[in-house]
């Protein structure tokens, strides 16, 4: 059902309705963004409910369960007080449009933009902390059997398994794995982890969080990871100034989080999941190229992400140069500049002008068709520079492999120094506006 129309889907909706005692659905709209999973507003009488589905069923294969288990967890936060949906009903496969769930609408926005301009940063960062203390007061037994508890080992061997699938050719992540090897932490008591908990999944008012989305990678494990995930660079969007989730200092974000938990923030534990997590999202973007190419799943914002990987390796080298040793962090890099276009017009000049045209007629899209066009003019701007001279041997897999077998390191002369230099000619073509880069320019070429 990956190609439903959305007659269909309309279609399918009613038998969910019916079957939940609702009326008709009306309205049906495709939301906007969404990386893994499709999501649909429509009404029934005059409530919103939103439909959260899989592409295809072909999608749901290999998952550590599916959306009737993904429901029961909401299910089981709500009752622990956690702002979450109200879970209404969920896709049987008489419905004929897939697997997924229906949930009533929440009000505020998901959008990290908006959401980062509010005022109240501060009220909004507790109220956060607030729910993740209430997630991690689930415990094994509170919830499907089904949900995984974490194996710290078994993931990053999963981890190295990927990086292999995906070439074994990025030193950056191979130091990431590497590290993640050598400082692996001792279990602790598990606890629910969402596992997603960022901005984007977030919904939320001026000052006050109104709903915490997508629990599809859902476990029990150490609650260090989720305080983690969510203060990585990539998920502060433009405030990469204010540490906790974008809206504010880590000293306040973890003083919140552990007046309502009564848990203790140990910052070794922290550091430990920034860096995992941080090479999870590197492999998970580079793996949405190969979920494009299976034909899973052809939505254009895959391939487009997968080039974001780059994004996390600066990231990571910026996390993993703090072991390095002074002399070798105190080098700085010189770029070389490109030499300027003559004749014929270049690849990446014909992608500049068809991204020149379509921003003309940008006007005439609307709602997910509106975020597609945005897509796509991101994927024409990575094509219109891109420039494989320019990148001094990035993708080295030899070196990859003696980072991984510990015959290389960050201690090795002038090695941080081509690392840095690769890593940010390479995300000047990917993402030239991620905030992180200019933190990069100045800390690594001393730019103002």
């Amino acid at each position: 059902m990956g190609d439903a129309s959305k007659d269909q889907l309309t279609e399918g909706l009613a038998r969910v309705c019916a079957r939940a005692g609702l009326d008709e659905p009306t309205g049906l709209t495709r939301l906007t963004g969404g990386a893994t999973m499709e999501s649909w507003h429509f009404f029934s009488g005059e409530c919103g409910f939103v439909l959260r589905r899989a592409p295809s069923l072909e999608f749901m294969e290999g998952r550590p369960f599916g959306h009737d288990v993904e429901a029961a967890i909401i299910r089981a936060a709500g009752a622990a007080s956690v702002t979450a949906p109200r879970v209404i009903a969920v896709l049987e496969p008489d419905d004929g449009i897939g697997s997924g769930f229906v949930m009533g609408a929440l009000p505020g926005t998901p959008n990290p933009k908006e959401i980062l301009e509010f005022e109240g940063a501060g009220a909004l960062l507790k109220g956060a902390a607030r729910d993740l203390a209430r997630i991690h007061s689930i415990k094994p037994g509170d919830a499907p059997d089904v949900v995984p508890v974490m194996d710290y080992r078994e993931a990053i061997a999963e981890l190295k398994a990927q990086f292999e699938e995906a070439g074994g050719d990025r030193p950056i992540i191979a130091l990431g794995l590497k590290w993640m090897e050598d400082n692996c932490l001792d279990p602790c008591e598990p606890v629910l982890i969402h596992g997603d908990y960022r901005m984007g999944n977030l919904l939320a008012e001026p000052g006050k969080l109104a709903g915490v989305l997508d629990w599809e990678l859902a476990h029990f494990g150490d609650p260090h990871e989720d305080l983690a995930f969510g203060c990585m660079a990539v998920w502060r969007f433009h405030r990469y100034d204010r540490p906790a989730l974008g809206l504010g200092s880590l000293e306040d974000y973890f003083a919140a989080y552990e007046a309502q938990s009564g848990r203790k923030v140990d910052r070794t534990r922290f550091r430990y999941w920034l860096i995992h997590r941080t090479v999870w999202w590197a492999l998970g973007c580079l793996r949405m190229a190969r979920v494009w190419r299976s034909g899973e799943d052809r939505m254009l914002e895959r391939v487009v992400i997968s080039r974001r990987t780059s994004e996390n390796e600066l990231d990571l080298l910026m996390l993993l140069e703090e072991d390095a040793p002074e002399e070798e962090r105190a080098k700085r890099v010189e770029l070389t500049e490109p030499s300027p276009q003559v004749g014929e017009a270049t690849d990446g000049e014909l992608a500049l002008a068809v991204s020149e045209w379509l921003a003309g007629v940008k006007d005439r899209f609307e709602g997910h068709d509106k975020f597609q066009w945005a897509v796509a003019c991101n994927a024409l701007g990575m094509i219109s520079r891109h420039n494989a001279a320019a990148i001094p041997g990035f993708e080295n897999a030899p070196l990859a492999q003696r980072i991984l077998s510990g015959d290389a390191n960050l201690a090795d002369q002038g090695l941080l120094e081509e690392l840095r230099k690769a890593i940010l000619a390479t995300i000047m073509q990917d993402v030239p506006k991620y905030p992180a880069l200019a933190v990069a320019r100045q800390k690594w070429i001393g730019d103002d």
